[in-house]
């Protein structure tokens, strides 16, 4: 008998000294302890060291303050052109009130991420298959939209809303990949034409650039030939003139008029030595001996 009183104080021993431990709270930052006291809501212990009252008091909750990630599990949704696609992504929550937390909602978690599913359903079903891709920021604004109204009720908030995934069916992929690659065939045939365009207008441009300086070049080479042939014959007229000049003061000089004959009749003589010359047509005199009629012929043609 004595060993077995001795064996239930010392289980009443170690059950008070179990309580009175549990009594002290060690709450860690960013979290937050929601203490009941018989059953109801007493406080909310932050951070730091605090005392309870051993079995009156006790800790009902935990809400841990730091942001999380709640994956949304993926989930058939129907397009406005009844394209059936897959949808999942990701939510961005905070507790910032742990008594609504605590009481508002027997699990805000599973909570935030069934609405995020329905609202996400209701979005996609206003947009064609086309457009989902092109509007995620609209779907996940409105699904913050919707979660943050609801989680003023329920002591969250709701930072963001990602969606990572949409996979429509396998032939409704097979088909848009094959017109994203027509897209891209498209725009690469437009780019080659525009190119080719565009390289022909440069050598166009190009060639014409080229005609117009040979033309200009060639214009300057005739006006540079004219403007020198007329200096030469202006300087050959000017030097004939000069040589007239001097030979007819040469002439008006005494004795001038029998130089200039005898001057003539030397080129005459000097011309006649090229008769000999083959193909060529000789006009002589009738009488071939009488050497003065040939002087004389020589004279008149002096004096004309």
């Amino acid at each position: 008998m004595e060993i077995a009183v001795l064996v239930v104080w010392a289980f009443i021993f170690l059950y008070l000294a179990f309580k009175f431990i549990q009594a002290i709270c060690l709450v860690p930052t960013k979290s937050a302890y929601v203490v009941e006291r018989l059953g109801k809501y007493k406080c909310t212990l932050e951070a730091g060291f605090h005392v309870l009252l051993p079995f009156i008091d006790r800790v009902a909750f935990v809400q841990d303050l730091k942001e999380e990630t709640i994956d949304v599990p993926p989930q058939q949704c129907f397009s406005m052109d009844e394209v059936n696609v897959e949808v999942d992504g990701v939510i961005y929550i905070q507790v910032v009130d742990p008594i609504k937390a605590s009481y508002g909602i027997t699990d805000y978690r599973f909570a935030a991420m069934q609405l995020a599913q329905t609202t996400t359903r209701s979005v996609i079903g206003t947009l064609d298959l086309d457009r989902t891709f092109e509007e995620r920021d609209i779907i996940s604004a409105k699904v913050v939209e919707v979660l943050d109204k609801a989680g003023e009720a329920w002591g969250i908030r709701v930072h963001r809303y990602e969606i990572k995934n949409i996979t429509p069916p396998l032939t409704v992929k097979n088909a848009m990949e094959l017109q994203v690659n027509a897209e891209r065939e498209k725009r690469a045939i437009l780019a080659k034409s525009l190119g080719d365009k565009q390289s022909r207008i440069n050598r166009s441009e190009g060639d014409m650039t080229e005609m117009i300086n040979i033309s200009e070049g060639e214009k300057q080479r005739r006006i540079n030939s004219a403007e020198g042939k007329a200096e030469e014959i202006l300087a050959i007229a000017t030097a004939t003139s000069e040589a007239i000049n001097k030979i007819a003061d040469a002439i008006e000089q005494p004795g001038g008029d029998q130089a200039i004959e005898m001057q003539l009749n030397e080129q005459y003589i000097q011309q006649l030595a090229g008769l000999s010359a083959k193909d060529r047509k000789i006009v002589l005199p009738a009488n071939l001996l009488d050497f003065n009629q040939w002087l004389g012929t020589l004279g008149a043609s002096n004096k004309q």
